[in-house]
Order: structure tokens, then sequence, then C-alpha cells
């Protein structure tokens, strides 16, 4: 494996040498855009293979009830995976990779890169209630982010790559490059500048070239409008918009109680069970809820809802409109719960899949409704799309990234201003009550602070680099006290580095420690730096983020640190114009 990773580098490192910073970075972007995409498409692949084998075995054996079984299989796989491959090492959602950005510098274990395409693809794969698109982002932020650490890129350049693996990770899920940008700004990016856009359009549509090139279409979620878009069915949008709200904040609510109540179960191992009991239940009575449901959203949206029933152990009591819209209301609300039960006993996915899930099944029920009232007719299949927008935005708090998805996903603009008007009004309704998402709580939680507060993210987005001061008077190991006090007398800095002639830093001299034998001529001549000079109390590398940097700063009661990188000196960093930076930055977002 090392070889094969050598082999690999190789020619990276020398493209390295040979092409500027900025088109060093470009190539970058691309390489993390191909990976990540080509990882995205990989784990598709798996999962529709599994649930192909799934599928053939339930037929096969003729047990309509069989597939129901699968579930805790899959669970179990991954929970087994987790505790002995990964030693329980295991991190998962966007809340981890915002957290990561901000309190580690942007480095992700190594592990990342490929964990979570197992387990994502042993839960889905055997039928766990869940979404793909989450691990998706994990994995290609693991690869933005190793990639940016084994070429020992800066904290920024390093954080940038992240966010391009993870936008081309939604790009290859959905073969929408646009979506994969916004979900990296919306989700994971606090602040942004305007160069981080391109690498991260570079990115995404590098993964979503290879989906549209290597994923078939049936593979790809993808509707095509049959109506194009009327005003007149405004009113109903709008409300349409405040039911997502408030479906949202449904969501929100009823998955965090449900993962936090299989979780409540100490033993791993009964906690297990109980998911996959509970999953079975639901599943012979609810077979749409098997796997990521983006079939069943495709049977909607071509008016087929009976279908919907075939399997279930209810078909035989479901004949009617009014009874199959009651099947399906119920669908839309066991979905949120069949998560969280998959999530809290062990499984791996994330909330992405299942919220378009439920906001396809609330824009069908309620244009049908409408529908069957007869005072108006309005187009379902248009309600059923710009329905999973509605929820995307309410849960996710990303309301760009759930309009420009079902745009892209659909193959045109046709719906722009209703998926605006839907998506806008539940984020508002949802915010209202809940001035933060699910994950946003998650993160608040994990930093112990309050993620409203940007004050506490533009400290995290500032470079190191252009804070390094390189102005300081240096000394070598042998010069003489004499020396010493020639730089103090032109130099209005009281600390000064030692150097040897390879530019390595040997130690640091303050002023307060040799103020006492300056006026000894007698010791002019025989004292020398090494003597003198102390070991630094920290050192700070331009890796490091800048929470690093001053909790450095606290921790040493220092004033200024030296910067080092592979060796070499590079200059200091002092906390006042850390700070001094800190307030210009915030006065700009004001």
């Amino acid at each position: 494996m090392k070889q094969l990773l050598n082999i690999i580098q190789s020619p990276v490192t020398y493209l390295r040498e040979k092409l500027s910073q900025r088109q060093f970075f470009v190539l970058s972007a691309i390489l993390v855009g191909l990976s990540s995409g080509l990882a995205a498409v990989i784990l598709k692949y798996i999962v529709h293979s599994i649930e192909a084998f799934v599928t053939y075995y339930s037929n096969y054996y003729e047990r309509f009830f069989l597939f129901a079984i699968f579930p805790i299989v899959g669970i179990l796989l991954t929970v087994v995976y987790v505790c002995y491959a990964l030693k329980n090492q295991f991190k998962k959602g966007s809340a981890e990779i915002v957290y990561t950005i901000v309190k580690k510098s942007s480095n992700i274990e190594p592990q990342q890169m490929y964990s979570h395409l197992v387990t994502s693809a042993l839960t889905v794969g055997f039928g766990g209630s869940t979404g793909l698109e989450s691990p998706m982002v994990s994995t290609g932020a693991a690869i933005g982010s190793n990639y940016a650490q084994t070429y020992n890129l800066s904290y920024k350049d390093r954080t940038i790559l992240l966010a391009c693996g993870a936008a081309a990770g939604i790009a290859a899920a959905f073969n929408s490059p646009i979506a994969g940008v916004l979900f990296a700004v919306e989700v994971l990016l606090a602040d942004i500048s305007a160069t981080a856009f391109i690498p991260l359009i570079i990115s995404a549509a590098c993964g979503a070239l290879l989906s549209k090139i290597i994923l078939k279409q049936g593979v790809v979620l993808t509707f095509s409008l049959q109506q194009p878009f009327n005003y007149h069915n405004m009113p109903h949008y709008v409300v349409l918009g405040i039911l997502a709200g408030f479906l949202s904040l449904y969501y929100a609510r009823a998955f965090t109680w449900i993962e936090g109540k299989m979780k409540g179960i100490a033993n791993r191992w009964i906690r297990v069970v109980t998911g996959g009991l509970l999953l079975f239940a639901l599943l012979i009575l609810f077979p749409p809820l098997f796997g990521e449901g983006y079939e069943t959203i495709k049977v909607l949206a071509s008016l087929r809802p009976s279908e919907l029933t075939n399997a279930s152990l209810l078909r035989n009591f479901i004949h009617s409109d009014g009874e199959i819209l009651v099947f399906l209301g119920a669908l839309m609300f066991l979905k949120t719960l069949a998560a969280g039960i998959t999530i809290g006993s062990g499984g791996n996915g994330g909330s992405f899949g299942p919220s378009l899930f439920v906001g396809a099944y609330m824009g069908y029920i309620f244009s049908r409704i409408v529908n069957l009232l007869g005072y108006t007719h309005i187009p379902e299949v248009n309600f059923t799309l710009v329905g999973m927008a509605g929820i995307l935005s309410g849960v996710f708090y990303a309301p760009l990234t759930a309009i420009f998805l079902i745009a892209e996903i659909t193959g045109g603009y046709g719906l722009m201003i209703p998926l605006m008007i839907v998506s806008a009004l539940s984020i508002t309704v949802a915010h209202y009550f809940e001035p933060l998402s699910m994950e946003g709580k998650k993160l608040s939680s994990m930093l112990d602070i309050s993620i409203e507060n940007r004050d506490k993210f533009l400290l995290s987005k500032l470079d190191l680099g252009s804070l390094i001061e390189t102005n300081f008077s240096a000394l070598k190991p042998n010069d003489n006290l004499q020396s010493l006090i020639k730089v103090i007398s032109t130099s209005n800095r009281n600390t000064f580095p030692v150097i040897n002639d390879k530019n390595e830093l040997q130690g640091i001299i303050h002023m307060d420690h040799v103020r006492s034998i300056i006026f000894s001529p007698e010791k002019h001549e025989k004292t020398v730096m090494k003597d003198l000079m102390t070991k630094p109390a920290a050192i700070i590398k331009t890796t490091e983020n800048l929470h690093s940097v001053l909790k450095k700063f606290d921790d040493t009661n220092q004033w200024s640190l030296p910067v080092v990188e592979d060796n070499q000196y590079l200059g200091f960093v002092s906390k006042s114009n850390v700070l001094t930076k800190y307030r210009s930055e915030l006065l700009k977002s004001v």
C-alpha cells in the first residue's frame, strides 16, 4: 500500500515543483474532486448491488417479509466494523466536519476516507432507512483534508480542499455541481472569500462529470417536468412552504428524540437488536421505508402511489384514494423515526435522503388533497418536487442548496420561483421556533458556544500566514554579548531568535533575561548566545488555525511565539497582531 501511495504521489510532487502555487492549487482541486466523486460513485454502486442481492433472495424464497430482516444484518455488520476494525474511533455528520475545521485545523484522520464508505454501504445497502449523502460528504472532506496534509498545504488551503471534497460528493450523488458548491458554502464554511469559489466549482464539476459518465440514469435521482409553473398556483405554494417549515420542525425534533432514545440503551448489542426489531415491524407494514427510498419518490412523481402498498401487510385494507393518502401520510411521519432508529442503533447515514423522502410525500399528499377537494387542479408532480426542497431547506437551513438541487435534478429552472418561495418560507418558519438546525445544535454543543456568534467563526477563518512577522533581528549561537547589544540598539523588539547556518531555530533570547548582564562590560566578549538562549515556550506551525495559536498564547502566557515549519525558522506571530487582525475582520462583517 505504501509503495502504491508513493507511485501516486510522485507525479503530483513533480508537478508541484513545476507549477506555480496557484496552478498547483487548481490541480489539487481537480484531483480532490475526481477522487471524491469516484468514491461517491463507488458507494452508489455498492449499495445498489447489495440492494439487488437483498431483493433477489427475498423474491427467490417468496417470503415478502424476508427483506425486512436484512436491516438488522446491515446495522450489526456496521457496529462490528466500527468496534473491531475502527476501535470505536468513528465520527459522522457535518457538525463533526465543521468542528474539525474550527478546532482541529481541518485535519481529518486518514481512516475517514474509507470508513464511511464501508459503514454506510452496509447500513443502507441492507435496508437501513437513511441516506448516503452525509457519508459521501464526510468521505470527500476526508479526502480533501488528507490530500492537503500530504502536501503540507496551509490551514486555509486545507479547509478549502476539505470543502471541495464535500462539494464533489454531493455533486456526484445527484449529478448537481451547483448544489454541491452551495452545500459546501452554506453548511461547512461559515465565511468564504470569492477566490475559494473557483476550486469549489472545479471540484464539484469533476464529481458531477464522473457521475454523468459512470452512473446509470436509474441510479441517480432525476425527474422531468411535465407541467410548467403556473403563477395562479402561488397561494398553494405559500401554504406548502409554511407546512414544510412545521414538518421540518417535526423532523428535527422527532429524529433527535428517537436517536437519543436508541443511544440511551447502554449495551450496544441490545441496541442493535432493538433497532433491528423496530425496523422489521415498520418495514413489514410500510415497505417503502426500506433503504434510501428514492425509488418510491420516483413512483410518486409518476403518479402511481398505489404501487407503494404492494408488499405491505396492509395492502388488502387499502383501496380508496383516502386510504392511500393515509398510508402515504404514515410513511411521511414514520420515515423520520425509521431514520432515527437506524442511526441511533449503530448504523451510518444522514438526513439528506430522508428529508427529500419526507418532502416528496408531503408535496404529493398536499396537492392530491387539494385536487380531491375539487375547487381547483394543481400539478401533483411539481408539488412533489418542490416539497423536497422545502424540507431539505427547513432541516439543514440550507435554502440555496435545496433550490438548486431540485432545479438541477429536474433538468431545468422552470420551478425556480416556487422553489424559492417554498424554501424561504420553510426555513423562516423553522428558524423562528429553532434558531439552530439539527447539525447546528450538535456543533454548538461540541464547541460549547453558540454558532450564531459569528465572532467565534471569524477567528477560525483568519489566515495565519498573513500574520507572520519577519522583522525580528536574528543572532547566531556563537555571537557574543556585544553582538546582542548592537542588535538591541537598532531594534524595537524585546525578543531575539537564535538560528544556525541552516536557518534552524536554536533558541530565543528575551530582553528581560539578559538585562542584568548587559551592563557588565567584562562579560561582553566571553558570553555567547547559546549560553543565554532559552527554549521557546511553544512553537507555531503554519498549518495551525488561530484557535490553536491563541490557546498556546494562553497556556504559555507569552505575547510572541516563533513560527517553524520543516525545522525552518519563518518569523514570529504576536498575540496583539492576531487580535488586531481579528477586530479588523469583525468590523468588515458588521
